[in-house]
Parts: C-alpha cells; structure tokens; sequence
C-alpha cells in the first residue's frame, strides 16, 4: 500500500470543473464508503473548499484511484487528467504540508484552511476510512502547519476572501452604510464575510437559510434579520449587495429571478459575490446590465496584496516543511520494514514454542531440569543462529561480502 494524494485546485483547473468535483460535507460519508467499496483503496480522507478538491489514499493503485475519483463524479478520466495533480509516498506528505501551511493558498498564508482539513479528517475517522497512515500522515501535517505559523509572519498583511469581498463592494458603492446586505448561507464562509460587512456598520443585514432557525441564530450576531430560502425572490429586489456560500449542488439564483429584481429595483445596480462551488449563481447572471457579479476566481487579484512581503516569510515556511517531510519519509520507510519484522518475530516466537515444548516433555518424563534447561538453551542457539549461519557459509563474492558486514552490524560484532 501506498500513500497517494489526487487533486486539483485554483492553480490546475478552472472554476467550472472544480466545482464538478466538489464535495459538499453531507456527501462524504457515503463518497468515503464507496472508495473503500470499491477497493480503490484501504484508507481514504477527502479535502472539498472552494479552491481545491483533494483525495488522500493507501492505495496500491494510483491510477484506480483516479479512474474511481472521475467515475464516481460522472466523469471520464481522460477529462479529468488535464487537471489533476498525483503526488505519491514523501511527495504526498510535502502537498499536504504545504496545503496546511497556507503556501498552495489563493490567499498566501491564510488560516481556514487548516480547520477544513480538520473537517475532512474527523469526517473521515467518522467513517471508519482513516488509519494508521493516514492517521499519522495528518497528525505530522497539522503539527507541520503550526511550526509554520508560529516560527514564520506567512499570515501576516493578507487579505482574506472575506475582506476582499468587502473592497471588491467599495470599489462600486461610494459608501456601504447605505446598504442592504444579504447573505445566503449560513455556513462558516458566510459567518467570516458577514463580520467584515458588518464591520461597515451597512444599513440592514439579512440571512437567508433553508432553515430559518439557523439563519437566525447568525443574523441575531450581527443585529439582522433572517428569511427562509424559498422566500427569497420576493426579498431580492430590496437589496444591494448579495453574498452567496451554501453546498447546494445546484444555482440557487437564475438569470430569470436576478432580472425581475433588477426591474423592480428600476436598475439599481447589485453587487454580487458567489463563493461557492458549486457555484449558486448562473454564470448568465454576469451578462446583465448592473449586475457586478464576482466568484472566487474573481477575486484573486484583490488578494494579491501583501503577497510579496509574504513570500519572503514562505521561504522560511519551505525549509521547515522540507525539514518535516523528510522526517515523514523516514516514518514511512520504517512501514516498510514492517511485514519483514513481523514475519520474523512470528518466525522466533514458532521456533521458541517448539523448543520449549520439547523441554516440557523431557521434564514430564522425569529428565533432570539441569539437563532440560542446557539442552533448550543449546537448541535456541542453534536454531536461531542457522539462518544467517546458513547465509554466510553459501555466499560467494560480493553476497559474501555485504551479508558479513550486515551480520557484524546486526550483532554488534567486532571480529577484528
């Protein structure tokens, strides 16, 4: 079995496959279940942002991996590949530390991505798909992570997601205290995009939600009201601006609604800013007169700023993220002594119960213990000592050579 991470992201591929191979957090019980059903692998987690999807694996077969990843989202794998990334064993490791650390980031630094991988693992232990490799390779990633945060400024001057929705909304309202905000979601991304606004102190917050319980336990933080989901095309004309973030596989706002509320609105313009993917917007929605509507993609330039006084930081983050995979790889050439270790163990422990019931018998019989206990003594030296005696006395030339030395080191012998 072999550590593998498949995957694709903002760098790979754009916006319009991603979101094909999203997974939002109710599917990934039964899409872990079906992994491992299928015997495409032993241990599976998967990572599902907006920015990436990524399946870490113990697998003996890549490859069947990526064929199960593109099947099971309805897709081929020759569509697939263009876009996908595949790092396997010590190169697994280093991506998911990079990832941890903010370095693969669309924002350089930033920190939620930690808590989604936390998700992604715990909901991958819930599963009963994490084990021991796994287990290990995301306890080293977190610990990796916070040796980066802690020993470099990698956050330090970056605008989130969250914030750049905010200066993206500036750049076409002269001022967002006359505004009427509304959120669809109530999720964490909308929690963090709603505490920037809010800081803007806009003119009315509101939480649209397909429950109304939840929607209101958010909107009650910031001094906002909430609607249900299925109310909003009567509400939408009221507002301004609309940030969207839910898991719903399908848009929740068509070009149709978006067009009577413009008409209600007499033209008023609406900023827009859909961060989820899949996305909850049309993409026609961009095409209509004073709709300025903005995904994640979109984004990425606002986010630039700060970055190259971050890269400086991100050297620093590389070498203590090299420093740890290579402890890694020592981990896991270690998993590769394993089965031999076993064997022989089990190999020694066969050997000892044999001798020792010969022993048993002969004291049974009446045999002096003495005698007994010489005898088992001899016996285990003889048996245990046959194999590489064996070894030695049969090689010739260089096999000779190596099994001498290795046999010295073994037994930490000193024939000179």
């Amino acid at each position: 079995m072999s550590l593998v991470a498949i995957g694709l992201n903002h760098h790979t591929a754009p916006l319009a496959i991603r979101e094909k191979l999203a997974f939002p957090a109710e599917q990934l019980p039964a899409a872990l279940a079906a992994v491992i059903g299928a015997e495409a692998a032993r241990e599976a987690a998967i990572v599902s942002t907006c920015n990436r999807t990524e399946l870490y694996a113990s697998t003996p077969d890549a490859e069947g991996l990526v064929r199960w990843l593109a099947q099971h989202r309805g897709l081929t794998a020759e569509e697939l590949r263009p876009y996908l990334y595949l790092h396997t064993a010590e190169a697994a490791a280093h991506h998911a530390f990079r990832v941890a650390s903010g370095l693969d980031s669309m924002v350089l630094g930033e920190t939620q991505i930690v808590g989604q991988i936390k998700d992604a693992v715990r909901a991958a232990e819930a599963s009963g798909t994490l084990g021991t490799l796994l287990n290990t390779l995301f306890q080293k990633t977190f610990s990796t992570a916070k040796a980066v945060r802690s020993q470099t400024g990698i956050g330090a001057n970056s605008v989130s997601m969250a914030a750049a929705g905010v200066r993206l909304a500036e750049q076409i309202f002269p001022s967002l205290q006359e505004l009427h905000v509304l959120f669809i979601g109530a999720g964490e991304m909308i929690e963090l995009v709603a505490t920037h606004f809010a800081a803007q102190k806009p003119a009315s917050i509101t939480i649209a939600n397909r429950t109304l319980a939840r929607g209101a336990a958010l909107a009650e933080r910031f001094g906002g009201t909430a609607i249900i989901l299925q109310d909003l095309p009567s509400y939408l004309p009221k507002f301004d601006v609309v940030v969207t973030s839910t898991a719903s596989p399908l848009p929740i706002l068509g070009k149709g609604a978006v067009e009577r509320a413009l008409k209600a609105r007499r033209h008023r313009p609406i900023f827009m800013l859909d961060l989820a993917v899949p996305r909850d917007i049309e993409g026609e929605v961009a095409k209509l007169n004073d709709v300025f509507l903005y995904t994640v993609d979109d984004i990425a330039a606002v986010v630039e700023v700060g970055k190259e006084e971050r890269r400086a930081a991100a050297d620093t983050a590389e070498d203590i993220i090299h420093a740890h995979t290579q402890e890694f790889a020592r981990w896991l050439e270690g998993r590769d002594a394993v089965p031999v270790i076993r064997a022989l163990r089990d190999e020694a422990e066969r050997v000892r119960r044999h001798t020792l019931d010969a022993a048993l018998k002969r004291l049974h019989k009446g045999d002096a213990a003495e005698d007994v206990l010489t005898a088992l003594s001899q016996q285990l030296t003889n048996k245990l000592l046959h194999p590489p005696l064996q070894a030695l006395n049969t090689s010739q030339g260089d096999t000779r050579t190596q099994l001498v030395g290795l046999v010295a080191k073994l037994y930490n012998l000193h024939p000179d």
